[in-house]
């Protein structure tokens, strides 16, 4: 009997969350079927619960989602057929199809995925077009900043402190795109890869290849349709997806970093580290000087450093090790350069040479000044020691990193830096991060110790530094 085809595969995706959870995605169909009904005639008859994309919007659109992604869930939604139903394609969305929509997105793997996300690509069946595939895209990220605003999950960063997210959606759709290859294993790039057609298998494996388009669409469902949003073991896979931010709160200062961008390089980060970054040095706030940024960074672990030159290009690397003045190269294979603007990529070590990161000043028979890559006067990423003149020389790429040229001229001036460290700073760097008199003098610590009062002092230091939280 065909209703029992269909409730078994319900129930099958009902299975998949758990009572509470169960009950959360009950509520959000209620209210939104009691929105649908209200707007629809009242014939008396106890009509099967359903809800219509009037009810979508009326509940979503504008606040926590754009019109246009509100749309889309719609789509994915009604392209779920129900067992046994003549495929009238209803306008309505049944609670089956809400559930199914809901498992397959939150809980299925690229397989169950993908049907649901070539609806929300095209409304049409068939292939899709890669102009299709990169609005889709924008429109993804788009959403993913404005509800993560919306619902005050930036966790210290928002729109006013950092660079406008516009060229930033644009810059990680490409990238996100560039990994797109057709069956024979080309990549169409350009105005060749809006024109091409992708069929469903060719796409179902960028999704499987390409994580960032399955966290997002779990941000935009749990935070956009606020479901699932709060149960606790929900939300590890965007735990990390921004970092929380420390330093720049109250500064005035807006960072070169904008949101797309943050979470794009964040994600590249060794896992430990993607929880914090902390802002150390900014030519904004500390002044252009070399010996001012050397003051600031050293001794304080992993750190993100992003400059942009005068005429423009964003650009930067990420050193996995405490930087230290001295005539040698220092950290790991973990280290990458990355280019924020006009492009967004990460540029992984090549295993050529162990010229990661370097940092000298003050010497007469070295090079001063602060490098990733290549080696001595050909640098991937270089910052002279006379400050604001630095190089990216990379003909035809960098031989640690395997990148091009990442400041619009080959030699170029500085327009900005901005140097953050990434996770916990290390217990010497005075770790508060806030100058507390115990840092400054040791007779008043051990005249503390002395008097046993050194305990609530450090205790003293947490909440200043958490201020910086309740954005």
């Amino acid at each position: 009997e065909m209703g029992n085809a269909e409730s078994n595969a319900y129930q099958n995706h009902l299975c998949r969350f758990l009572p509470e959870e169960q009950s959360d995605i009950d509520g959000v169909f209620d209210t939104l079927s009691g929105l649908s009904s209200s707007a629809g005639a009242k014939n008396g008859k106890a009509t099967k619960k359903t809800v219509t994309l009037a009810a979508l919007q009326a509940a979503y659109t504008r606040e926590p989602l754009p019109e246009q992604m509100t749309v889309r869930l719609y789509n994915g939604m009604k392209s779920i057929g129900l067992t046994g139903k003549s495929s009238g394609l209803s306008e309505q969305i049944a609670k089956e199809q809400f559930v199914i929509f809901m498992s397959n997105l939150l809980k299925g793997n690229a397989d169950e995925k993908i049907t649901i996300i070539m609806r929300m690509i095209a409304k049409t069946e068939g292939p899709v077009k890669g102009k299709q595939i990169q609005e889709f895209t924008e429109d993804l990220i788009i959403s993913v900043v404005h509800v993560l605003s919306y619902r005050k999950e930036l966790k210290g960063w928002n729109l006013e402190n950092t660079r406008d997210s516009a060229s930033g959606v644009k810059a990680l759709a490409s990238q996100l795109l560039s990994e797109l290859k057709l069956a024979d294993g080309t990549k169409p790039v350009g105005p060749q890869l809006m024109e091409t057609n992708f069929d469903q298998s060719v796409i179902e494996d960028w999704v499987y290849q390409v994580p960032q388009i399955s966290i997002f669409l779990s941000v935009v469902i749990r935070q956009g349709l606020h479901v699932l949003h709060s149960l606790p073991d929900q939300t590890k896979d965007i735990l990390n997806l921004v970092p929380g931010c420390k330093g720049i709160k109250g500064r005035g200062l807006v960072s070169l970093f904008d949101i797309p961008s943050i979470i794009y390089i964040n994600s590249h980060l060794p896992a430990e580290l993607q929880h914090k970054w902390q802002l150390l040095f900014s030519s904004r706030l500390h002044g252009e000087s070399f010996s001012q940024l050397c003051g600031h960074i050293v001794n304080k672990g992993p750190c993100v450093v992003i400059l942009k030159d005068v005429d423009g290009y964003i650009f930067g690397g990420f050193a996995s090790h405490s930087w230290e003045a001295k005539p040698q190269f220092q950290g790991d294979n973990r280290c990458f350069l990355f280019s924020v603007f006009p492009s967004l990529a990460v540029y992984t070590y090549t295993g050529y040479n162990d010229h990661y990161m370097y940092l000298n000043h003050g010497q007469q028979t070295m090079p001063n000044g602060l490098g990733m890559g290549g080696q001595h006067g050909y640098f991937g990423l270089w910052v002279d020691s006379d400050y604001g003149k630095g190089h990216s020389k990379a003909k035809p790429r960098c031989t640690t990193y395997n990148s091009p040229q990442l400041s619009a001229k080959e030699d170029f001036t500085l327009d900005a830096m901005e140097v953050w460290a990434v996770g916990d700073l290390p217990e010497s760097a005075g770790t508060k991060g806030k100058k507390s008199i115990l840092d400054v003098d040791p007779e008043a610590r051990a005249l503390l110790e002395m008097t046993g009062k050194s305990r609530q002092s450090e205790g003293l230091r947490e909440p200043i530094e958490e201020d910086d939280d309740d954005d």
